[in-house]
């Protein structure tokens, strides 16, 4: 409740410097997390490794974050969104291309742009993931995670692609058509291919959108 004095209301004090500080200080610890947990591991990286990096102290990436599974979690959701604002993925400026497709075959080629941009921040960090989640409890839920909403991002595309009246591959059966498209948005395809054999990014995209429509459409040229 508002504070009253001399007889005016008084809103509680908020420093804008102090907001605009405390986001900096996240930024710099979730940057400095990234860095570690690709390059060391996750398990092998502490919060304190973190706030050396970051410049911080400990208490400060607690504060921030409470547990290494959270700044983990965080770290994530940057990568997938490429900033820390709250908008989800679907109603980025740079999904809009799937939602205004009007027809199959440039749906599957704007979520090839989609994927193969989500799969250049997040290749290295899902890797990271997957290999942790053997070893923590913790991690395999943040895994099993990724690879949900990775199916609800399928299920989005397929249910578009239906939306727009042309015949799938698999005919009615549109758990198959959402099962290869998750197959096909593994970030681990981005980073077999552009990082491991050096295929440049629109090759790439080239290839999964490609992939994409032989594995969905009925015509898929």
């Amino acid at each position: 409740m508002d504070e009253v004095k001399g007889g005016r209301p008084t809103r509680p004090y908020r420093s804008r410097i102090r907001e605009e500080n405390a986001r900096r200080t996240r930024q710099a610890v979730v940057a400095a997390a990234t860095d570690l947990f690709v390059t060391r591991g996750y398990t092998a990286t502490s919060l304190a490794d973190v706030a050396v990096a970051a410049g911080v102290a400990r208490p400060t990436v607690f504060a921030a974050f409470g547990s290494k599974a959270a700044l983990l979690r965080q770290v994530l959701d940057e990568a997938l969104a490429g900033d820390d604002e709250p908008v989800p993925v679907a109603q980025r400026p740079w999904y809009r291309p799937v939602w205004e497709a009007a027809t199959g075959r440039a749906v599957l080629d704007a979520y090839a742009g989609v994927c193969t941009l989500i799969g250049g921040r997040t290749a290295r960090v899902f890797e990271t993931v997957r290999r942790a989640a053997d070893g923590s409890p913790e991690v395999a839920e943040v895994w099993q995670t990724l690879l949900r909403n990775r199916r609800l991002g399928a299920t989005m595309v397929v249910e578009r692609l239906c939306s727009l009246g042309g015949p799938l591959r698999q005919g009615s059966d549109v758990e198959a058509a959402i099962d290869e498209v998750w197959f096909y948005n593994d970030p681990a395809h981005y980073g077999a291919l552009v990082l491991e054999r050096g295929w440049t990014e629109e090759t790439f995209r080239h290839w999964l959108a490609r992939s994409l429509r032989h594995a969905l459409l009925s015509d898929p040229d």
